[in-house]
């Protein structure tokens, strides 16, 4: 029982799920709110275990998996995440024909996977837990069986994901038949006895290549904006924020902890995946006349930041990318809950930036909520996105990489443009066909609670978030 304690909110999470999905092959569809709010609870549970469990217990079940307070961070933004695409589901879906039961089930699935991402120590169980959420991000991007656009943006993401998890498999087998073990502790010990071979290093590369395909990093980002935009909206919300999240810890904790004495040979990689994310998101997002498209090219964005913090290595960046990382998920998940907002007169979503046209006029309080949203993702004082950029940017010039922080600023007024021109159209055009009134009080109220988060009130949150980000990166050290 010690061994399972410490895993006790995947524990919940597994057995929730197998217990969810027996309850949906009985109701059908008209049980698909009783699931959706059960895996809601679950997930808070779940969120609520990560303080009962340990996070100082290390290693369990022979090196597979660590119980640290990195691990346990990274699931305290994975698992409420995940229950706001829940949430956020309940009445854009249309009731009896579309939404299913089965919706939160993968997700509850997806968590799990994601969960074990985040606590990886062992190439062994990376790679288990980031196909067991990649199958269930397959199934939830086709989820609109009826939708043309939806069975597209499932099929892209499974035959590129399949060629992903090619490309990491081959990386891990370099790197187990180069070093002779599969352990990060073991691996790290073989880059630190010599210099990294050409075996070693492929092996680095080829590994780091499929992880970089989960975020969406340049030049593995192909598949973002045509999954997002396909994708019905609830899922891209899903998509663009708690795999993210894993994607972006399993990385700095393979660098980090696996790779550690081979700094110098994948900064470099870091530097270039930084900077051609951070230019191509800013810069291809210019002609997007599609919101989800935009913000597909804006997560792009924001991962190239939240990059040079790892870039900058050290417990100062990586303490950087879990402090952006949990701002990054309150400025999304906000967004894409606005964007749920987005409804004609019949009550079906609208997607086009030129809806958007005057919706001060007729939306104030949506309109406002949407220019906080855009004003703190492109890093404008004093909404508190400013600061986790500053941070990346002050470990990249701790570091030494002071050219390096000069190019990322570039970049942030470069990639501006387009947020304010959002925020322009909203405020300046002439007013469109209004939308249609949503009565949805917990997306509201989810909205609300974001705004606080990225408002200034934020600032509040600076002490105590750093002091548990600066804990959990030195759980790396």
């Amino acid at each position: 029982m010690n061994q399972f304690a410490p895993i006790l909110p995947e524990v919940i999470l597994t057995l929730g799920a197998i217990l969810l999905m027996m309850v949906a092959a009985f109701v059908g569809r008209r049980g698909a709110a009783l699931t959706s709010w059960s895996a809601v609870a679950l997930l808070l549970a779940a969120t609520v275990a990560l303080i009962g469990a340990p996070s100082h217990a290390g290693p369990v079940f022979g090196g597979l998996l660590s119980a640290d307070l990195f691990g346990t961070f990274g699931k305290a933004l994975i698992f409420p995440a995940a229950a706001v695409a829940i949430i956020a589901a309940q009445g854009w879906f249309e009731r009896h024909t579309e939404h299913s039961p089965e919706y939160a089930v993968l997700i509850l699935l997806s968590s799990v996977g994601m969960s074990v991402m985040v606590s990886a120590t062992s190439l062994i169980t990376l790679y288990v837990g980031l196909e067991l959420q990649s199958l269930s991000a397959y199934v939830l991007a086709s989820y609109r069986r009826s939708d043309e656009r939806s069975a597209e943006a499932g099929l892209k993401y499974f035959v590129l994901g399949g060629l992903a998890s090619g490309i990491l498999l081959y990386g891990i087998s370099l790197l187990y038949g180069f070093t002779g073990t599969m352990n990060f502790n073991g691996i790290a010990a073989a880059f630190g006895r010599e210099t990294p071979g050409l075996g070693l290093l492929l092996g680095l590369v080829f590994m780091m290549a499929g992880v970089a395909f989960k975020a969406s990093v340049v030049p593995f980002h192909m598949w973002t904006p045509d999954v997002y935009e396909g994708a019905p909206t609830p899922v891209t919300a899903f998509f663009a924020s708690a795999p993210k999240v894993a994607a972006i810890l399993l990385g700095t904790r393979v660098c980090i902890e696996a790779l550690g004495p081979a700094t110098d040979a994948w900064r470099q990689i870091m530097i270039f995946a930084a900077l051609a994310s951070i230019y191509l998101g800013g810069i291809a997002a210019f002609g997007q006349t599609n919101i989800k498209r935009l913000l597909a090219y804006s997560s792009i964005n924001n991962v190239g930041f939240a990059l040079i913090g790892l870039a900058a290595a050290g417990q100062a960046g990586t303490s950087s990318v879990l402090f952006y990382m949990a701002v990054y998920v309150a400025m999304t998940l906000g967004v894409f809950l606005c964007v749920l907002r987005m409804r004609d007169a019949e009550g079906r979503p609208i997607e086009s930036l030129e809806s958007l046209s005057g919706l001060s006029q007729t939306r104030p309080l949506l309109a406002a909520a949407f220019a906080i949203f855009m004003f703190s993702l492109a890093g404008l004082p004093p909404f508190f996105g400013f600061w986790p950029k500053l941070m990346v940017f002050n470990a990249a010039v701790d570091a030494g990489l002071f050219p390096f922080a000069i190019a990322g600023v570039i970049g942030t007024v470069i990639g501006a443009y387009y947020y304010l021109r959002v925020v322009k159209i909203i405020y300046f055009d002439a007013p469109a066909e209004p939308y249609a009134e949503v009565r949805e009080p917990v997306q509201s109220a989810l909205i609300f609670l974001s705004i606080l988060v990225v408002s200034p009130l934020g600032y509040l949150l600076i002490q105590p978030l750093g002091e548990l980000t600066n804990r959990a990166a030195g759980a790396l050290f």
